[in-house]
């Protein structure tokens, strides 16, 4: 007998989840519902006068090999490429200029001290402070802390000003007083009750192996790959994989309800029907997840509905080479909030990957808006290219007008793991225990990257499967 699973939202995480469950249950009916008239979420690769422009994502780390995997079973092993191999790093601006990011130095704690030391972006002061982290003494208590509490308590202020909140807000777009260190940086908070100490536990991580690319601050871009074609090369693929008519797009779930059988879906707009299913699997946004789920559970559509999101503005921006008055030795720059400008960071896409810009012209994208300058983001399209334009010309000396122009909007795209979200997902996963045949994916729960949220669908997949095999009277035959 044919059993049904609906994957509830076309995202990565739910096209993983779908493509996972016909790799690990091929005899599994498998349905996707998607609301908008395109999957992919976020991501989304536009070509446009020659030029090759990501709308979210334009990258994905390599430390988990989730996405690369991925990409190799879905046939795009040979459209992976890295980062450009000199290993420019990153930059973040500085009292009006520009400055390299001090080498080994890792989102928030250094690797390498000398580096530190000699850095133009901290001032005598801000080092002294910064090398007495060494002396200050491991936190006690479990107590949630945000992130800029931690750092400020290890580092001190300028520290966490000039170089963690910056790097910190190109990833999560957030409100550092309210990010929850536990949620996202959970590896320093370990490495504290470790080693007493960031700094000696950095170093002695670096001792027993090398980190690769470690020479670059900031991003280590060594660690980052991409599609040849783009991001979206990838959703073609996962849509692809998936036997015709799985997918449907404009399908609204309007909320689900426990059946004998399983699950009662209402899906569609104008026409709502009920549809049948052994299990659910709903990789939406948070507060999708919890409307579809206020039928089920209000306790679990509470607990979701109460995860916060930003927005921002992506704004892509193309020169001829000869514009640029920067010599673009880096793969892009990040912005503090202390330097008072209008932008989160720039990323020089072209300079990073090959293949996004044609022969002597230069692609960039500039962030605007997130939780801490979500005010920019009521400004009209043309206003926040002209905005994008005006800060980059100053900061970059470039002349003239781009050659090009386009505008991503990402409406509450980025989720806030704001202090207390560890014990929010605990207490989600315990309500889903009543409710074995209903799993959660997505990057409202625990990763805000590709390869957390193709991992989330993948277990996902492997929880509903483990449940319907646990259910059947007759096992399932599972590949």
């Amino acid at each position: 007998m044919n059993r049904r699973v609906t994957v509830i939202g076309g995202g990565i995480s739910g096209l993983a989840a779908a493509n996972h469950l016909r790799r690990i249950a091929p005899e599994i009916e498998v349905r996707l519902l998607e609301f908008g008239p395109r999957l992919g979420g976020v991501i989304q690769t536009t070509h446009k006068d020659g030029f090759l422009i990501e709308g979210a994502a334009d990258n994905f780390m390599t430390t988990s090999p989730a996405a690369i995997q991925l990409c190799r079973d879905v046939g795009l092993g040979d459209d992976l490429i890295g980062t450009n191999p000199e290993g420019r790093g990153a930059m973040v601006l500085s009292r009006g200029r520009l400055e390299k990011i001090p080498e080994g130095f890792y989102v928030m704690a250094p690797s390498r001290l000398w580096p530190l030391l000699t850095t133009k972006i901290l001032s005598p002061k801000g080092k002294l402070r910064s090398g007495c982290e060494v002396f200050v003494p491991r936190k006690r208590g479990q107590d949630d802390e945000s992130l800029k509490s931690f750092v400020c308590r290890r580092f001190g202020t300028e520290m966490f000003e000039r170089l963690v909140q910056p790097l910190v807000g190109g990833i999560y777009t957030a409100d550092p007083n309210r990010l929850s260190v536990a949620a996202t940086m959970p590896r320093f908070l370990d490495m504290e009750q470790k080693y007493g100490s960031l700094i000696r536990g950095m170093l002695n991580q670096r001792r027993s192996r090398q980190q690769p690319g470690e020479k670059s601050g900031g991003a280590q871009y060594s660690q980052f790959m991409t599609l040849r074609g783009g991001m979206s090369q990838l959703i073609k693929a996962l849509e692809q994989s998936l036997p015709e008519g799985t997918v449907r797009i404009n399908t609204p779930a309007n909320f689900i309800v426990p059946s004998e059988s399983g699950w009662s879906i209402s899906s569609g707009a104008e026409d709502p029907r009920r549809e049948a299913s052994d299990a659910v699997i709903i990789a939406a946004p948070a507060t999708q997840a919890a409307r579809v789920l206020s039928t089920v559970d209000q306790d679990l559509s509470q607990l979701l509905g109460g995860i916060q999101y930003a927005s921002c503005a992506v704004v892509s921006l193309a020169f001829r080479r000869e514009q640029i008055g920067n010599d673009l030795q880096s793969f892009g720059f990040v912005v503090p909030a202390v330097e008072g400008h209008f932008i989160l960071s720039c990323s020089f896409s072209s300079v990073k990957y090959g293949g996004r810009a044609p022969e002597g012209t230069v692609l960039m994208r500039v962030f605007i808006g997130g939780a801490c300058q979500s005010g920019l983001l009521r400004l009209p399209n043309m206003q926040l290219l002209e905005l994008a334009h005006w800060e980059v010309a100053k900061l970059l000396d470039i002349e003239g007008e781009p050659l090009m122009r386009h505008i991503t909007r990402q409406r509450h795209a980025m989720p806030q793991y704001h202090v207390g979200h560890q014990n929010r997902i605990a207490k989600i996963n315990q309500r889903l225990q009543w409710f074995p045949t209903l799993a959660l994916a997505g990057n409202s729960l625990s990763s805000v990257g590709v390869p957390g949220c193709i991992e989330s669908g993948q277990k996902a997949a492997e929880r509903i499967v483990a449940a319907m095999r646990e259910s059947s009277t007759v096992p399932m035959q599972v590949g």
